[in-house]
């Protein structure tokens, strides 16, 4: 059994920073595609950003310049950080994983940025 476990989410005031991580744990044996996604209310869920096993990343437009995505093998972790923050950033943001074949998602962190 796999489970990842998101955690950093918060209130943060426009402009602010704010990092999220997604561990992944359980008998793991290959990571492959690793990703954060975010759901406002009443919208869609939408790939905000993700990394490959080799570590080729990509980006949404509306955060890129704004975000970076990172990971730790040895930790089986994932990060996300998060500059400049805006309201329309407001969501619940998911960690998205293929493991072993497999896809995986955590429960989400909320992010909140209001003044």
């Amino acid at each position: 059994q796999v489970v990842l476990v998101e955690s950093g989410g918060g209130l943060v005031q426009p402009g602010g920073s704010l990092r999220l991580s997604c561990a992944a744990s359980g008998t793991i044996f290959s990571i492959y595609d690793m990703g954060w996604y975010r759901q406002a209310p009443g919208k869609q869920r939408e790939l905000v950003s993700g990394i490959s096993s080799s570590g080729t990343t990509n980006y949404a437009d509306s955060v890129k310049g704004r975000f970076t995505i990172s990971k730790d093998n040895a930790k089986n972790t994932v990060y996300l950080q998060m500059k400049s923050l805006k309201p329309e950033d407001t969501a619940v943001y998911y960690c998205k994983a293929i493991i072993d074949g497999y896809q995986y998602w955590g429960q989400g962190t909320q992010v909140t940025v209001s003044s």
